[in-house]
């Protein structure tokens, strides 16, 4: 690993931070002025460069805008005496990693450095990854059935219906299906029937004769004569009006049409991919959907899962998407904690993936730091109760086998979920926070008194202790014990936390991966519950 980088005039400051990290085993280089550092950054790059704002020959802002220019990924870490609102919003601006206010907290300033390394392997392995991304890559076990179904349908011209609620991807599904096939190199037309005025659809999908209606001033060419030797992709295909209906299935049964006033026969060499978002059987029975029609379009069918069928997806989406609207409005990526990943993964999304790029949108505007907390996903998120216990959100899949995903499908149809960018690991989990309080003071118990145990309990003693718990939990509730379930449970999370620590010697990283938690909620829990005094 690569040196910390410690930039400072205040020569204590330097050896303060110099000592603490070398007992941390890191290697560090100082610098009293900017200038050495852009001189060294000829040679070589730091992991983490931490920067007073003030100094002479130059600003930690400016050193921070210089930096970046040539290393955007290097997490930056800004720290000065002057805590003031501008000095703030501009090292924020310029893309630090975090802002840290003097005088700091030496082992607090630690673990900051620390996040910062581990923030800056993880995004080198991301940009390993990404730089030989293959098109499609997905954790969800029903990726596995996309690229399965496209691989068939590969080398085939055959019709295709796509279903799947509003915004879960089903025109990305439509074009992967178009660039796998034989027409690839031809047109991919798009257009969405139910969006369109039904006195103009018609003259959108045929196209019409110079003077078929008022306005027609010249001859226009329809979407199907746009698409020849390609695919054309009609989306929301049970909206389309029932006369409309009846010329498009004349089209799908011999290739031949007229444009709106026409008289001449048309030919047009398409591959039609449609998909609706509504039951056609349904409107079929109805009488609004033509059953001919259905049979038609119908020869294969591929469902797309609503996001909240792949939670498991959620982390990568986020950070793809966080990359995108970055790129968008050329500002430096967001990054996201475990906690805030947590909690977007426990909204059921109604509006699917199109409603997650629009959260990372204002993420990427709103959020007010470079690292994005739970605390700061829009105020609607936030008021959202989570569809999905916290703790029975799916196990990251780098951690071992993919969990199930919970889908009831008919036989005939393919799970398909819209693609994700490839190479984005999902998270740890932390729990939800809880309000700081201080540690309860409780009679004994078997809570209170309980020694750390260093291997699983045998199944009786599990009983046992839940049965302490329940005894514990009845005394409190009939005595009239205010907050009961904030006292035990951090009662609970405090043992917890002090057993994985007393096992680990006090390396809370190693204590976080052995709970089962991120690192950032470890450090948290210790300051709430009061473990490091």
């Amino acid at each position: 690993m690569k040196p910390i980088w410690i930039v400072d005039d205040d020569q204590s400051i330097r050896f303060v931070l110099e000592k603490a990290l070398a007992r941390e085993q890191f290697a560090v280089r100082s610098f009293s002025n900017p200038r050495d550092v852009l001189s060294a950054l000829d040679e070589e790059a730091p992991q983490v460069l931490v920067s007073d704002i003030r100094m002479p020959g130059g600003s930690g802002i400016e050193l921070l805008s210089r930096v970046k220019a040539r290393h955007p990924g290097l997490p930056v870490i800004i720290m000065t005496a002057y805590s003031d609102l501008d000095s703030a919003v501009s090292a924020f601006q310029g893309g630090a990693f975090e802002y840290l206010p003097k005088p700091f907290d030496v082992p607090k300033a630690v673990e900051l450095i620390r996040r910062a390394v581990d923030e800056s392997m993880r995004e080198a392995v991301l940009d390993d990854r990404q730089a030989e991304m293959p098109e499609m890559l997905g954790q969800a076990p029903a990726m596995q059935d996309v690229f399965r179904a496209i691989g068939r349908l590969s080398q085939s011209n055959v019709t295709v219906m796509i279903t799947g609620e509003s915004g879960s991807g089903k025109e990305l599904v439509a074009r992967a299906l178009h660039k796998h096939s034989p027409r690839g190199n031809g047109p991919f037309v798009a257009i969405n029937t139910a969006a369109i005025p039904k006195d103009l659809l018609e003259s959108e999908l045929f196209g019409h004769e110079r003077g078929a209606f008022t306005g027609a001033q010249t001859m226009r060419r329809g979407r199907f004569e746009q698409a020849d030797g390609g695919t054309l992709f009609l989306d929301e295909i049970g909206d389309m009006p029932f006369d409309l209906q009846t010329r498009l299935l004349r089209v799908l049964s011999d290739g031949q049409f007229y444009r709106v006033g026409g008289h001449q026969p048309l030919k047009s060499n398409v591959r039609v991919i449609a998909a609706t978002h509504q039951n056609l059987e349904e409107r079929v029975k109805q009488g609004v959907f033509r059953e001919d029609l259905f049979h038609r379009l119908n020869v294969i069918r591929l469902r797309l899962p609503a996001l909240r069928e792949r939670r498991e997806d959620i982390p990568a989406l986020t950070r793809f998407f966080l990359q995108k609207s970055a790129k968008e409005l050329g500002v430096e990526a967001k990054r996201i904690t475990d906690a805030a990943l947590e909690r977007l993964m426990g909204f059921d999304f109604p509006g699917n993936v199109r409603q997650l790029e629009n959260v990372c949108h204002w993420l990427t505007v709103m959020a007010p730091a470079q690292v994005v907390e739970a605390k700061d996903l829009p105020p609607e998120l936030l008021a959202m109760p989570a569809s999905i216990p916290l703790s029975a959100a799916p196990a990251p899949a780098i951690a071992g086998e993919a969990p199930p995903v919970p889908t009831s499908l008919p036989p005939a149809e393919l799970p398909l979920p819209m693609a994700t960018p490839a190479g984005v690991g999902t998270p740890s989990f932390d729990p939800a926070p809880y309000a700081p309080a201080p540690m309860p003071a409780f009679p004994p118990n078997a809570l209170g008194g309980a020694p750390a145990v260093a291997a699983p309990a045998p199944a009786g003693a599990s009983r046992a202790w839940l049965a302490d718990l329940e005894r514990e939990a009845r005394q409190l509730l009939e005595a009239g014990s205010p907050e009961v379930w904030d006292m035990l449970t951090r009662q609970f999370e405090g043992q917890l936390i002090h057993t994985a620590l007393d096992i680990t010697r006090g390396r809370r990283i190693e204590a976080a991966h052995k709970l089962g938690i991120g690192r950032n909620t470890i450090t948290r829990k210790i300051q709430e519950l009061g473990l490091d005094d």
